[in-house]
């Protein structure tokens, strides 16, 4: 016979599952209409008209004046007699080398004890040295006694090793004031039946970039590197619906 406890329990899990179930409706109906067929790759589109773009505003020098030198084959700023083919405006393309090596062991421990003990109270009150009998028992003595003792143990290790190195191509999508270029580059593989993407964005020197137009990703200043992918295989790998709602929901 089922108490009213696990029914109410039943009704919890429940009524959780129906959440996480119309949360990612749209995302099963989507699953289940392309069963069968291959992860379909992105259409190349604009970077300026994407939801998320933002034009990239930072602290600019002032403005020189250029100067020019009469009667010199050299143009001022030129860095070869004849044309530069890195990477210059809005359009251009370079490759990007992706090359990251992250290594970190962290070990922490910290101890803590502390004792309290407080005690106060009075002896003797006015007048009752003439006092005695139940009188005499019936007034206070310690008033106040307290005793806390507290103590903390904590240990932390943290062991990381990631490594990933690959090419992608990047567009320039803005020039700023200075001459720095704002560039982002996508890459999509599709693998059988996953797909596996790879986005670079930020902000590169010209002086940077290598005369074969390729620059190191650890020369980009607010680099944002994403690798991953979607498919049958990442699928498995993510727990279901439910159950990222019961961890998010339930205190224990």
């Amino acid at each position: 016979m089922v108490t009213y406890k696990e029914f109410n329990r039943a009704l919890l899990i429940a009524s959780l599952i129906g959440v996480g179930g119309l949360s990612g409706g749209c995302s099963a109906i989507d699953r289940l209409s392309a069963i069968g067929e291959r992860p379909a790759l992105s259409s190349i589109d604009n970077p300026t008209t994407q939801p998320g773009y933002k034009p990239v505003q930072m602290p600019m020098p002032t403005p020189q004046p250029a100067s020019y030198s009469p009667n010199s084959l050299w143009r001022t700023g030129s860095r070869a007699f004849f044309k530069d083919q890195r990477a210059a405006q809005v359009g251009d393309i370079l490759t990007v080398t992706v090359n990251i090596t992250d290594k970190a062991n962290i070990a922490n421990e910290t101890q803590r004890s502390r004792t309290n003990k407080e005690d106060s109270g009075t002896t003797a009150f006015l007048g009752s040295q003439w006092l005695s009998g139940k009188l005499a028992a019936s007034l206070p003595g310690r008033t106040l006694t307290a005793d806390s003792t507290s103590s903390s143990d904590g240990k932390g290790t943290v062991a990381r090793q990631e490594a990933l190195t690959t090419n992608v191509a990047a567009v320039v999508t803005q020039t700023l004031p200075n001459g720095n270029l704002v560039v982002e580059g996508k890459q999509e593989i599709r693998v059988n039946y996953e797909v596996r993407e790879l986005i670079v964005a930020g902000i590169v020197r010209p002086e940077d970039i290598q005369s074969d137009n390729t620059i190191d990703s650890s020369k980009i200043a607010q680099a944002r590197i994403a690798y991953g992918g979607r498919g049958q295989i990442s699928d498995v790998q993510q727990p279901r619906y439910g159950q990222q709602v019961l961890d998010v929901l339930l205190p224990f």
